[in-house]
């Protein structure tokens, strides 16, 4: 992954336009590039080293090692563990470079292990501005570093990037990478490694952001150059690029250009040593619905798409678009896997892509050409891919809720999210965690003001596992227009699961499927050259299995919830596999009940395996659930109008941290202590717990509003303790079911 001196730009500069200019076989190509640009070796899986988040140049979460294999994995055991000391989302994938294991944590914290001992070498802890916290929708996540030069590269969730001494820990550079401050702009992703530049994408599509992706120079940090997704407004005059120019023929002219366009490529960020592209996939529009977003419609590009970029210059060489004008969140940023298959009886270097919009597809590395899209699960935004145009062929009659509800398959956490997939070049398999499930999505009418910094994606989300539940709460015509819509008997015959599957890339067909405990359980894969697949669970749980028919060989327990993908390296001769754990995510309030998180917290720690190892020690069950604390009374002059106006308040602005259910990782605001009651204003208006994760709202909600929402918390936590009092009268738990409904609007 390092360089090699002054012929990285050359080599960056050749091969990038070796599909205009040169005529070179493809061999040649790929000789040049991995020399000149110091990549890592062919696509054929990591070796024992595992040089970054996904293991090799192609990502493709695949090892050539065969230390652990069917006949001894019974073995597996604890080698050694590292606890984090926090107690959110786990998403990233170690990386292990000359025997030191690097990783991330919350909000982009970093760490470096003996990767033999578990020895801790160094922890770096940035300072990180907690008011991006409230545009990260999906928890303080971090998917990882990028090593090189000696460096570790890690960015933070408010938009700094750090170059940090692979030795020490120490900061070698930072560099602000955030385009506009006043806007929603945040990071989880992990760097990528392009020639003499590290490159990084944000997030916050849902929010007011107008998305891109920034070059850094490697060895000083500074702008090297920036692609934006979305046109700016034309009223600001010309375009960055020519690009955008092209762009803005497929927006209307009067798009919410206030609100930027979303698009935010917060993942799928890969360097092609092959053709020397840097290829990203990008994130959706914001609003959600294209009626709102650019009421003339158009393909919104470059919104839900693929492009290949030239790493020295941000030159746009090509670029797919997976779903035009996005009307519901299907969001390309999905992880990418650059492989080689035979396709139609020709030899390609090809992408394999499964984006939220419930296809996969085979992509042409060099052109962007399509090769094969084919669906994975249950769809009617669409019935198929126009094999001539590349396009999908909507179904607006099923999908178009801009007239009224939908319910829409697949929904809007998507068929794949960001648990990585992993392809096996032995079987010829795609892996990958599935989800089969659709959402009823409804937005209110007329053009809302723009919320600085705020959820503007308006629409709200019933999944179908809730819908019928839920109709009672929707008012009367709603609810029976929903029972109406032909895919409300679909969505009670089958609501949807999750599935962990092995499948043919060129077909799609599932060669073997795995369910797993709902549709909230799902983990990134690894797969292995002694023919193994490994993966863990949210129920706390590290499988190991036969890649060619998903048969269990090895379970272990570990009281901690999986989601991340699992790793595997070597050092002084023994094969070790790495996982980090804990739960949290998109939707990371929602704990399920098959979450190990439920019962047991969410401890937040690195798992390292060899064979002849250990139990893992499981975290203690947390105390019963108690009867929620008598609140204060409310204060002289509340009313029905101001909790109400409190209950707005609330979900147009706290849920989606605070699900107010038993046993969330963040706090349940119905059972607060007498202490919170007193300090609630200086805790929402002030950031009297910003250290812990709770951003202040001083410049979103006035006094009166906080005042507002917290007449309504009082209120519901006087109807909890009522309700928990009948049921601990009668004998019957107190944690019952609740719906997962998110109204964002």
């Amino acid at each position: 992954m390092s360089g090699v001196g002054g012929g990285i730009r050359f080599g960056v500069q050749r091969v990038s336009q070796a599909p205009l200019t040169l005529s070179l076989s493809k061999g040649a190509v790929a000789a040049l590039a991995a020399l000149a640009l110091g990549a890592a070796p062919p696509m054929v899986g990591a070796g024992s080293e595992w040089t970054s988040p996904g293991g090799d140049a192609g990502k493709t979460h695949h090892s050539a090692l065969t230390g652990i294999n069917a006949k001894n994995v019974v073995a597996l055991g604890l080698a050694w563990q590292a606890e984090l000391g926090t107690a959110r989302g786990m998403e990233a994938t170690p990386v292990m470079v000359g025997g030191v294991l690097y990783t991330s944590g919350v909000a982009g914290r970093a760490y470096a292990f003996d990767a033999a001992t578990g020895k801790q070498l160094w922890a770096f802890e940035p300072d990180v501005d907690m008011q991006l916290n409230r545009t990260a929708c999906c928890d303080m996540v971090n998917r990882g570093v990028a090593v090189a030069r000696g460096k570790v590269y890690v960015a933070t969730l408010d938009g700094w990037l750090y170059a940090l001494d692979a030795k020490t820990g120490a900061v070698v550079w930072k560099s602000d990478f955030i385009e506009d401050r006043k806007k929603g702009d945040n990071s989880t992703g992990a760097p990528e490694i392009a020639g003499d530049v590290v490159v990084i994408g944000m997030g916050g599509a849902e929010y007011d952001v107008r998305g891109y992706v920034t070059a850094l120079d490697l060895e000083t940090g500074k702008l090297r150059w920036r692609w934006h997704v979305v046109p700016k407004d034309p009223a600001l005059g010309p375009q960055e690029r020519p690009e955008l120019e092209a762009a803005l023929k497929t927006w209307d002219p009067k798009s919410r250009w206030d609100i930027g366009g979303g698009g935010a490529p917060w993942d799928a960020i890969v360097f092609d040593p092959e053709t020397g592209y840097l290829l990203v996939g990008t994130g959706n529009g914001g609003p959600y619905a294209t009626s709102k977003r650019s009421p003339a419609g158009g393909d919104n590009l470059y919104l839900g798409s693929l492009v290949a970029l030239d790493p020295r210059t941000g030159r746009m060489v090509w670029h797919y678009q997976e779903t035009p004008g996005d009307n519901w969140d299907f969001t390309s940023t999905q992880p990418l896997i650059l492989t080689h298959l035979k396709v139609d009886g020709a030899d390609r270097s090809v992408i394999l892509h499964a984006p939220k919009n419930g296809f996969l597809y085979v992509i042409d590395r060099g052109t962007g050409k399509l090769l094969k899209a084919n669906p994975l699960v249950r769809m009617n935004w669409a019935k198929g891919i126009d094999p001539a145009t590349g396009r999908p062929i909507l179904t607006p009659e099923e999908s178009d809720y801009t007239a009224g509800p939908k319910i829409v398959f697949p929904a809007t956490p998507g068929a794949r999210n960001w648990h990585p997939a992993s392809f096996d070049p032995a079987t010829g398999l795609y892996y990958a965690a599935v989800l089969d499930l659709g959402n009823l999505i409804f937005m209110t009418p007329g053009q809302k003001p723009l919320k600085a910094r705020g959820l503007n994606n308006d629409a709200a989300l019933i999944f179908t596992t809730d819908v019928k539940d839920a109709l009672g709460a929707l008012p009367p015509p709603m609810a029976d227009a929903v029972r109406a819509l032909p895919a409300y008997a679909e969505a009670l015959r089958d609501p949807g699961k999750a599935q962990i599957r092995a499948i043919e890339p060129l077909t799609g067909k599932t060669v073997w499927a795995a369910d797993t405990a709902g549709w909230q359980d799902r983990a990134g894969v690894l797969t292995t050259a002694s023919g193994l697949l490994i993966h863990g669970d949210v129920g706390g749980r590290l499988y190991v299995r036969d890649a060619k028919t998903g048969a269990v060989l090895k379970r272990i327990e570990t009281g901690t919830p999986i989601m991340a993908a699992p790793m595997t390296y070597r050092v002084n001769g023994v094969q070790y596999v790495a996982v980090m754990a804990g739960w949290g995510g998109g939707g990371f309030p929602f704990v399920p009940r098959y979450s190990a998180a439920y019962d047991r917290g969410n401890l937040n720690r690195l798992l390292v395996f060899r064979l002849g190892g250990g139990k893992v020690k499981q975290p203690p069950l947390l105390p019963p659930l108690e009867v929620a604390p008598e609140p204060p009374a409310q204060a002289a002059g509340v009313t029905a109008e101001t909790i109400a106006r409190g209950q707005g308040l609330f979900f147009g602005n706290c849920a989606i941290c605070h699900a107010n259910r038993h046993r969330s990782i963040t706090p349940d605001l119905r059972r607060m202590q007498p202490g919170t009651h007193e300090m609630f204003k200086q805790i929402v208006l002030e950031g009297a717990l910003a250290p812990g994760g709770m951003p202040r709202w001083d410049d979103v909600l006035l006094p009166g509003d906080a005042d507002a929402i917290h007449a309504y918390l009082i209120d519901q936590q006087v109807k909890t303790r009522a309700d928990e009092l009948a049921k601990q009268k009668a004998g019957k738990p107190l944690d019952g079911p609740s719906l997962t409904i998110l109204s964002n609007y």
